[in-house]
């Protein structure tokens, strides 16, 4: 009988595995796209692929979950605390996932109902179940949120939603020694110290439509293309002067040249917005090449942070910057400091690669999007020091053969 080939897909990581979070049934870096032991992923159309610290998570589109990686706080969300090399289901009854957040060692499932899961660490109350549960590895029901979530984000040690009404939220004490620090001798606002589901006031008069969080600071996108900022500034990474803003604020749409914003990410220390006209800018720390700028602007502004200065917030301001390889970029995906991103066919890289995370075979850091050749994405996602790709293959007699992007 003749042998067809189709058109199939497959996952391939790279960058650090201490954990087998790359899902290959190993704990060795890989510092070049593999393809993933993902036995348990055939015939699954996946949504959605991210990871935190040391796991990663991905939901296909019938609402399924695989998990693999680090599992000490339970992240994982199998009942159970040892740490998993192949993606393995994560069987939840009753529930299909939509979308999901991962932070340093939690994780945040978002239902077709608007529920939020939460699993993992819950040290810093960033699972928003209270404080009396130190961590679960099995999926709690975050019951404080009366209405329906539509966008949920995970930092280091805090969480945000939208609800919605446009309503949202934050808890998690991850930001309250920043804030005590910064703002004394005032007290820190409630949602920064919450460990429950607490409401941002200072959004009032706009409908918010996504978050997403940095290490130590907070993003939100309004449905009118406005983009609201609060938290740490050590970096630059809030446009502002004050090393510390405690509740959110408009960023200047000058700074944008006057586009709307229609999606934006967030790594530790960075930020990346795409505009409505495809334009994709960058601001915050740069000295790993998160950016994607030229290094010497970077590492010259850095250098003006160093020291004393960077402890109190940066003297001189990270002003967004437009970085055009990027333009009309279809997905973008921030680690702690490195992206992802797929322009047309092809998959680009930049910023940490100490753990070959970038996946061109060094571990030298890279300062402008780079091109990673043989592989067509469909969907992109980083954990903190490793990267994920669904990728176009062909399927031949069993052989997987990555297509080459095309010239």
């Amino acid at each position: 009988m003749e042998t067809r080939s189709r058109l199939d897909i497959c996952l391939h990581s790279w960058g650090a595995n201490s954990y087998g979070q790359l899902g290959q049934g190993h704990v060795e870096d890989q510092a070049v796209p593999q393809l993933s032991d993902s036995a348990a992923l055939q015939n699954k159309a996946v949504r959605t692929v991210t990871g935190g610290g040391g796991h990663s998570v991905l939901v296909t589109e019938s609402g399924e979950v695989f998990v693999c990686g680090q599992n000490n706080r339970g992240q994982l969300g199998l009942g159970h605390n040892a740490d998993i090399l192949t993606f393995q289901p994560c069987l939840i009854l009753n529930h299909k996932i939509t979308n999901l957040a991962c932070g340093w060692d939690f994780t945040l499932l978002l239902t077709d109902c608007g529920q939020i899961l939460a699993c993992g660490s819950n040290a810093f109350g960033q699972l928003g179940v209270g404080q009396t549960v130190p961590h679960s590895a099995d999926l709690l029901v975050v019951k404080s949120l009366k209405e329906p979530v539509v966008s949920v984000a995970a930092g280091l040690r805090h969480s945000l939603a939208v609800t919605d009404s446009g309503c949202v939220y934050q808890w998690g004490t991850g930001l309250f020694s920043h804030a005590k620090r910064a703002l004394s001798p005032h007290p820190v606002p409630a949602y920064l110290n919450s460990k429950v589901p607490s409401l941002v006031p200072g959004m009032d008069q706009s409908k918010s439509h996504l978050v997403t969080a940095g290490s130590a600071h907070c993003v939100c996108l309004t449905g009118d293309g406005d983009l609201f900022l609060w938290g740490s500034n050590k970096h630059g990474q809030l446009t502002t002067t004050e090393p510390f803003l405690s509740s959110p604020t408009l960023m200047r749409h000058s700074l944008l040249d006057g586009e709307k914003v229609i999606n934006v990410w967030s790594g530790w220390t960075h930020i990346v917005a795409q505009t409505e006209s495809g334009r994709v800018f960058t601001w915050g720390r740069g000295d790993y090449g998160q950016l994607g700028q030229p290094a010497s602007s970077t590492q010259d502004s850095e250098k003006q942070s160093a020291g004393p200065v960077a402890e109190r917030g940066c003297r001189e301001v990270r002003q967004p910057a437009e970085v055009k390889a990027l333009c009309r970029a279809t997905q973008i995906s921030c680690g702690s400091e490195h992206n992802l991103a797929i322009v047309g066919d092809f998959l680009l890289s930049w910023g940490w690669n100490e753990h070959g995370m970038c996946g061109d075979g060094s571990l030298a850091d890279v300062f402008h999007p780079q091109l990673i050749s043989g592989l067509r994405p469909f969907l992109i996602g980083c954990g903190a020091g490793h990267s994920l790709a669904v990728c176009a293959a062909v399927t031949d007699s069993k052989q997987i053969l990555a297509l080459t992007p095309l010239e």
